[in-house]
């Protein structure tokens, strides 16, 4: 008896099967317009419809996606594990030669302390340094300065070095009670005495009005080569000595190429530096802005200024 009503059972649920999977597509299409008729009718229905939708996948969507969270933040781990090995491994190099080097400094630093003591060494004076704020970008095609809101007022004069976090900017060229306008190392009429740090050469930075240093009038079979550091020479009584001012990128046939040793996109402050030099002569009219240690007429090649600027009409 069991027997029949279950073959009963199947006879009829099998045409109704045959029935689905012949018009469910027909049924789909037809669900799908009267969805569209209904958004269309009605918003407000169907966004309900898709927010209590959204709320009941929600949770699902929520345990589907930890797996692949989880395998995500593994691979991120294993990421930044590998990346900690490899930067450990060359901190500890440049560790090692730091410690070389620190030995080294410290040795020069007693031999050095012994030579002063015996040719009674005459240290320079020690800078004294105004803090400003960038104001005003003189950047051009033709002229490369900065203003900056530190005058005559605060103690800036003309022919001041103005250096940021990485080194030397340029050079102070003119100055108002509450202002001051700084010509920076690029730009074409920027002539700076300076030295190769390592070979102990003599040279002059240039600008060119671009983002690139050149380095001229080095000796003959000078052996400069990319990477060497250059700084500031003292030479002319204008800059102090020291300064950085870039690092030799490129040599090559048509010259010495420097990256500075600033980035000027990001010049925000700048810091004024007063060694109290007395290369610089006074802002008077009768004066160039060359040298006060010899007279224009008299003056060897080698104290050119620092950055030349506008002269006074003859």
């Amino acid at each position: 008896m069991s027997q029949r009503r279950q073959v009963s059972f199947n006879g009829m649920v099998r045409p109704l099967g045959g029935l689905w999977h012949r018009f469910a597509f027909v049924l789909l299409i037809l669900a799908a317009f009267t969805i569209m008729l209904v958004g269309k009718a009605d918003i407000v229905i169907v966004n309900r419809l898709k927010g209590e939708i959204a709320d009941a996948v929600t949770p699902i969507l929520d345990v589907v996606s930890r797996p692949t969270q989880a395998l995500a933040e593994l691979i991120d781990q294993t990421r930044q594990w590998r990346d900690l090995q490899a930067q450990n491994a060359r901190l500890r190099e440049e560790n090692k030669r730091l410690r070389r080097w620190q030995g080294a400094a410290l040795e020069l630093e007693a031999e050095n302390r012994a030579l002063r003591a015996l040719s009674t060494f005459r240290p320079g004076p020690r800078a004294s340094f105004v803090t400003s704020r960038v104001i005003a970008d003189g950047g051009g095609p033709f002229v490369h300065s900065l203003m900056i809101n530190a005058g005559s007022r605060a103690g800036v004069r003309k022919g001041m070095a103005a250096v940021a976090s990485g080194g030397l900017v340029g050079t102070v060229v003119s100055v108002g009670n509450r202002h001051a306008r700084v010509l920076l190392a690029t730009d074409l009429n920027s002539q700076i005495p300076a030295l190769v740090e390592l070979s102990r050469l003599p040279t002059v930075v240039a600008g060119n009005n671009s983002r690139r240093l050149e380095l001229r009038y080095l000796p003959q079979n000078a052996a400069v080569r990319p990477g060497d550091r250059v700084i500031t020479s003292g030479h002319g009584g204008m800059l102090p000595p020291g300064l950085a001012i870039g690092t030799v990128s490129s040599v090559n046939e048509r010259g010495v190429w420097l990256t500075p040793a600033v980035d000027w996109d990001t010049l925000e402050y700048l810091r004024v530096l007063d060694y109290k030099l007395d290369g610089v002569v006074n802002d008077g009219t009768e004066n160039d802005p060359v040298y006060a240690v010899h007279p224009p007429e008299t003056a060897p090649s080698s104290w050119l200024p620092d950055v030349l600027v506008d002269r006074p009409s003859q």
